[in-house]
């Protein structure tokens, strides 16, 4: 695939995103099947998902960083909200409850979410849970997607992060949703793994480095 077509390939991904997002509000407003905070979810996800779309379109590379200060437990809640208003599926958020802060961009990270969050989407059977928990270390920052799918086997787990893979080609997707949630990843210093069993789901985990504790400023003594 040439650096052009690689890039369209990838603009056509991203913007599924934006409208699936915009969909769901379209059909949850007039019949108020969706609360008013999911609705905000969802448009903050469309908004960001188009902010991601016009730098993929200037930038030369989706994993162009612009760090500032980012709570990953309200990226986490938004997408997961949105998630479920989207796809009304059953997806739950642990660790939110308090802000965990983080330097990083906050359109790329909400990205790499939401596109981890898809996958567990379409490979869990309909009715089944799919949940996302945030936990943190000292050092990082750790955001995990278990999903309800058929697993995945040892020589397919590097190959799931490679663009334009798709294990089951009778699902739709263009295979490029981990590739680009792991590039995202690396460019902020972390990684994403999966752990797998077959038969019994997968668990996806984004690591993001945290900055460390700012030492703690003497003060004078009279």
């Amino acid at each position: 695939m040439t650096e052009d077509a690689e890039r369209l390939a990838l603009v056509v991904h991203e913007v599924r995103s934006p409208v699936a997002a915009l969909a769901a509000i379209r059909d949850a407003l007039p019949g108020a099947r969706g609360d008013r905070g999911a609705c905000q979810r969802l448009a903050r996800l469309a908004l960001g998902a188009c902010e991601a779309i016009d730098r993929l379109v200037r930038e030369v590379a989706v994993t162009t960083v612009v760090p500032e200060a980012v709570d990953l437990s309200a990226v986490v809640e938004d997408v997961v909200g949105a998630a479920a208003l989207a796809s009304r599926r059953e997806i739950s958020a642990s660790g939110t409850e308090r802000p965990l802060v983080v330097q990083g961009d906050p359109v790329r990270l909400r990205q790499a979410v939401d596109n981890v969050v898809r996958n567990a989407i379409a490979v869990s059977p309909p009715g089944t849970a799919i949940a996302v928990s945030l936990r943190a270390t000292r050092r990082e920052a750790m955001i995990s997607v278990t999903d309800a799918g058929p697993g995945i086997a040892d020589s397919d787990r590097e190959r799931i992060f490679e663009p334009g893979v798709r294990l089951d080609p009778q699902r739709p997707g263009s295979g490029l949703g981990l590739a680009v949630a792991r590039g995202i990843a690396e460019a902020h210093g972390g990684r994403l793994t999966v752990e797998s069993e077959r038969g019994a789901g997968a668990t996806f985990t984004l690591v993001v480095p945290r900055p460390p504790p700012q030492p703690e400023t003497p003060t004078s003594s009279s």
